[in-house]
């Protein structure tokens, strides 16, 4: 169980407050559990039918995290039921001080190993999923829920903003931006005419041309549980031997993330929710990602290029032509590039944008936690700025070579 309730209290706690603490809840496995313990069954029928797609809280993917991923094992499962006993809401949770080091009983989306949190929800009935949610988490000793990098304008958010209105609560969003998306029901060359231009475009064919002197370029996509195995591999050894590898973050450099992505993309695959495409010159390939799937939305994850190629930008061909794979695919209506703000590459060809932020979730109208929190996380912020700053500078300069 996540740990939520620290022994550093920072208001004074009522009696009717306490002893909502010491109750014991009537049916602990359905307020917070570990994400193991979730029936994959429920998980699965719940995710057919959520509100709002998130590939990174799929079953197959989560348990995998959960499983080996470095630094994001031993999450929580904050879960909603219906009174027919079937799931109708759920979000991986961590307690406010494994994710910040503040001590106040705050839950927090678990970081899914990918830039999206927002929870599933059951689309027949989004408000009473989002309900039932919010519920749980007074249930398991929370004052507050943080959701990070969840989407703002969604179904999910817009639901949970609507029965925090009923209660006269008002969520507080902690920070915000938008993000490259795709619009996958346009023609793809009309897009990328649009996003680039002419004189763009007839640099990239240049850049492919020269590309072919090294072999015929073209562009394969892996999607069964076969194929995307052996594609794994050749993504992997391609972003350990870019910049990724250089500053220690790629996949196969560290055994508990090579374990989680081996095992979530061929487990995904087989319900055809993950492809890795890859871009090849001749025999050699020069550029891979993985792609993630869920309902009509996809999301791509990550890019491995090989950088002795990098001034014929192989990053940005193969996206290119994953672009065009998209468009041509019927099931796809949105792809979410997952990428930070204003990233150099993906930014300047995929031009729709996807409003994403943290969101501060008051349980308990008047409650001081809530303040408390932001203002906790808000010196955070202040006193890791500088760093951060210059970290994103270097990512820049490095995501624009590839």
């Amino acid at each position: 169980m996540a740990e939520i309730v620290q022994t550093s209290v920072v208001r004074r706690a009522s009696s009717s407050d306490a002893a909502r603490a010491r109750a014991p809840l009537a049916k602990p496995a359905r307020t917070l559990t570990p994400i193991g313990d979730v029936s994959a069954a429920q998980w699965q029928a719940l995710s057919a039918r959520a509100a709002e797609p998130n590939g990174y809280y799929l079953p197959e993917w989560e348990l995998a995290v959960q499983a080996s991923a470095r630094g994001r094992v031993g999450a929580s499962a904050l879960s909603a039921w219906n009174d027919a006993g079937n799931l109708i809401g759920l979000m991986p949770v961590i307690s406010m001080w494994r994710a910040y080091k503040v001590p106040l009983p705050v839950l927090v989306s678990a970081d899914p190993y990918g830039t999206l949190s927002t929870p599933l929800l059951d689309r027949a009935n989004t408000e009473d999923a989002a309900a039932h949610l919010l519920e749980s988490a007074r249930q398991a000793g929370a004052h507050a829920l943080i959701l990070r990098d969840t989407s703002l304008d969604g179904a999910a958010m817009k639901a949970v903003t609507e029965v925090l209105r009923r209660d006269r609560i008002t969520p507080r969003v902690l920070q915000s931006h938008v993000r490259a998306a795709l619009d996958a029901t346009h023609d793809a060359e009309e897009l990328l005419r649009e996003a680039l231009g002419p004189k763009k475009l007839k640099e990239l064919r240049r850049q492919r041309n020269r590309l072919a002197e090294n072999g015929e370029v073209h562009f394969e996509v892996a999607r069964t549980p076969a194929e995307v195995t052996t594609a794994i591999e050749t993504f992997l050894i391609l972003e350990a031997s870019g910049w990724k590898g250089k500053r220690g973050t790629a996949l196969v450099q560290h055994e508990g993330d090579a374990a989680f992505i081996r095992r979530a993309v061929p487990d995904l695959a087989a319900n055809g929710q993950c492809e890795v495409a890859t871009l090849r010159a001749g025999v050699t390939p020069v550029a891979a990602a993985i792609v993630l799937r869920h309902l009509d939305r996809a999301f791509y994850f990550k890019l491995g290029v090989d950088e002795r190629f990098s001034k014929f930008s192989p990053g940005v061909q193969l996206t290119l032509d994953l672009t065009r794979h998209l468009c041509a695919d019927p099931e796809i209506a949105l792809v979410d590039s997952t990428a930070n703000a204003d990233h150099p590459m993906i930014n300047p060809i995929w031009r729709g944008r996807l409003a994403i932020g943290d969101v501060l979730i008051p349980l308990r109208r008047g409650d001081l936690v809530a303040p408390l929190a932001q203002s906790a996380l808000a010196l955070r912020r202040l006193a890791r700025e500088p760093a951060r700053r210059a970290i994103r500078l270097i990512r820049k300069r490095q995501e624009k070579s590839a």
